[in-house]
């Protein structure tokens, strides 16, 4: 009798130490599903191995995913105030001048010839605010890909000369030479439209940046792999610490800040060559010129 009385009490305390331990593994895992909610570090668990430590891992696992998205958030928040900051900053000064050649205008006593130079003025802050606006938009809607758009194999030639025609008469107002050296029309994987955009945006920056009688210089070289559109210019060049930030959003260097512009064309033709599976560089001597490079996938026949 006395031996069934110890077997019955070390089966009621193997079941009671059962029970204990399972409460424990319990109180561990509430405990480090509370880590995960108030996203604290996980604590240490005493839960090792069995079959219960396979779904503490999980959980830490959880934890590091959680703590991911969260981040991302954080970091997409800050890009759309970064966003909203700049896209203030950059339409205020139009807003401004706007507002100050209405008042100009609704003068009785300006002159006729007065009135048509300060309409003259206006129209062209009208149409900086709608370039930059539009820019915006553009550069919103690729970085979300909004915007898909379709790459084709087509010749390179026309796409060129679309860009240069865009920019022809700042070019010629300016007395700036644009000289294309012979190259053969190679097909490439771009979208015409698009393309044209990003180089009109290369083009417009060495016009703004060139001297009166300067020279930009157009060259193209074929690889195996990708085609090298190169934009060589005589301008005032690039600070060499000011290189690495160039094709940053809203990025403007220290000798810019007198001359029109936003940041945002290098910026958006970066996007739009990204988008293309190409690619864009710059080369730049302060006070000699940049040249500003191109890559395009060939077209495999």
């Amino acid at each position: 009798m006395e031996k069934y009385l110890l077997i019955l009490a070390a089966a009621c305390a193997a079941v009671g130490y059962g029970i204990y331990k399972k409460r424990r593994i319990y109180r561990d895992i509430d405990k480090l599903l509370d880590c995960v909610l108030n996203q604290e570090e996980l604590i240490d668990s005493e839960v090792k191995e069995g079959e219960f430590s396979a779904l503490v891992s999980k959980i830490g696992r959880i934890q590091q995913m959680l703590g991911r998205q969260v981040e991302s958030a954080r970091e997409e928040k800050e890009q759309v105030k970064s966003i909203v900051s700049n896209m203030t900053h950059q339409l205020k000064t139009p807003l401004a001048n706007l507002s100050i050649y209405t008042d100009i205008l609704d003068d009785p006593k300006l002159s006729v010839e007065k009135r048509k130079e300060v309409s003259g003025k206006l129209k062209k802050q009208l149409e900086r605010l709608g370039w930059i606006i539009d820019s915006l938009m553009k550069m919103i809607k690729l970085e979300q890909d909004v915007i898909v758009f379709e790459a084709h194999k087509l010749p390179i030639r026309q796409t060129i000369l679309e860009a240069i025609d865009a920019v022809y008469e700042k070019v010629e107002k300016k007395g700036i030479h644009i000289i294309s050296e012979p190259y053969e029309d190679v097909r490439l994987y771009h979208n015409r439209k698009w393309t044209a955009e990003g180089l009109v945006n290369i083009l417009e920056n060495a016009v703004k940046y060139t001297e009166t009688g300067g020279t930009i210089r157009i060259r193209v070289h074929s690889y195996e792999t990708y085609t090298k559109i190169q934009f060589i210019d005589n301008g005032c060049g690039i600070r060499e610490e000011e290189i690495p930030h160039i094709f940053g959003r809203f990025y403007r260097g220290r000798e810019t800040e007198n001359v029109e512009g936003c940041g945002i064309g290098l910026y958006l033709s970066s996007l739009i060559f990204e988008k293309e599976k190409g690619y864009m560089t710059v080369e730049s001597e302060y006070g000699e010129g940049s040249c500003f490079s191109v890559f395009l996938q060939n077209c495999k026949n």
